[in-house]
């Protein structure tokens, strides 16, 4: 792992949260790594192909993986109110994912879930 590869997902680990690409390559450049968008792109899609982090298409943003080097079946719950995102496992769902695509003779190699409403503390706001 190259050091740039190495320092993004540190930042990643220490945020607790996902993180745009710009946001990590300002936090790139803050440690002397360049400010050219691809440096940055470039590390997390190392990441994301190798297990080490996840895309999150709704937020257009990053996470580190809370299980690397496990076989887990992760789905992203991200809060619409405050954009907090929880990785959980759920492997049910990706049973059902994976036997409804075999019924369409489709073999799933990558799955993102993404579950959009409200984190507990933005919903007990709304009681």
């Amino acid at each position: 792992m190259t050091p740039v590869r190495r320092r993004t997902l540190e930042i990643l680990l220490e945020a607790h949260r996902a993180m745009g690409a710009y946001e990590v390559l300002d936090r790139l450049a803050d440690d002397g790594f360049g400010r050219q968008p691809p440096v940055a792109y470039r590390a997390l899609e190392f990441l994301v192909e190798h297990g080490l982090a996840h895309r999150l298409q709704r937020l257009n943003a990053f996470a580190a993986c809370l299980h690397p080097g496990e076989d887990h079946a992760p789905v992203f719950l991200i809060c619409r109110e405050c954009d907090k995102v929880a990785e959980t496992n759920a492997p049910a769902v990706r049973r059902e994912l994976h036997a409804a695509a075999g019924v369409q003779g489709f073999k799933v190699e990558r799955a993102t879930i993404e579950a959009l409403g409200l984190c507990p503390v933005c919903a007990e706001g709304r009681e």
